[in-house]
């Protein structure tokens, strides 16, 4: 008996599962090799490294700013400081200035009381005894007598009441003190009342 037609041919092996008309199976095996399991493709790699610096240049910003911010306070806390130390000293010897105008007042009568005294010894002696209290007094605290006699006159600190010729003498020169001036450091409390040389 004769073989059809079908079975003529090779005996090739025939792949399994459906065939495509090309030959190619579809069993969705590709002929190209995939990457071995475990291994990143090294587009991910890049995404990370860029994002781990990214990240790194964010902190590194923040850190910055918060430095700037931290320097600025010590700045400002510092002249704050510096400020409010100011003011407390300018308060303290606008305090000072005060209570010795007061105290200076009382020390100018007293010295008044002990010329009027006219040779009283028991009046006297009490009297330079406060006087020389309140003197000690304005002394711990800083505060000056100004007896300019013989000075040039300085209008920054002397008040001329009245100008005399005085011979012998030139133009310009305190001749007699009519009440003491008083000062506190560099500041003038009050100014010395003088009689000035013409």
């Amino acid at each position: 008996m004769r073989s059809s037609s079908n079975d003529q041919g090779t005996n090739e092996p025939r792949p399994a599962g459906p065939v495509s008309d090309s030959g190619l199976s579809l069993s969705g095996e590709s002929s190209e090799s995939s990457p071995p399991a475990g291994e990143a493709p090294e587009d991910g790699a890049r995404t990370v490294e860029e994002d781990f610096e990214a990240l790194l240049a964010d902190a590194q910003k923040e850190k910055d700013e918060y430095l700037e911010l931290a320097k600025r306070t010590k700045a400002d806390f510092e002249n704050f400081r510096k400020r409010m130390s100011a003011e407390v000293q300018a308060a303290q010897v606008r305090g000072k200035v005060e209570v010795a105008r007061e105290v200076i007042d009382a020390v100018d009568n007293l010295e008044r009381a002990l010329e009027a005294a006219d040779g009283d010894e028991g009046l006297t002696a009490g009297v330079e005894m406060v006087l020389g209290n309140l003197r000690e007094t304005l002394q711990r605290h800083g505060i000056e007598a100004v007896d300019p006699a013989g000075e040039k006159f300085d209008p920054n600190r002397h008040e001329a009441l009245s100008t005399q010729p005085v011979e012998g003498t030139e133009s310009g020169v305190v001749v007699e003190v009519l009440q003491k001036g008083y000062t506190l450091g560099e500041q003038l409390i009050r100014p010395a009342r003088v009689v000035v040389s013409s």
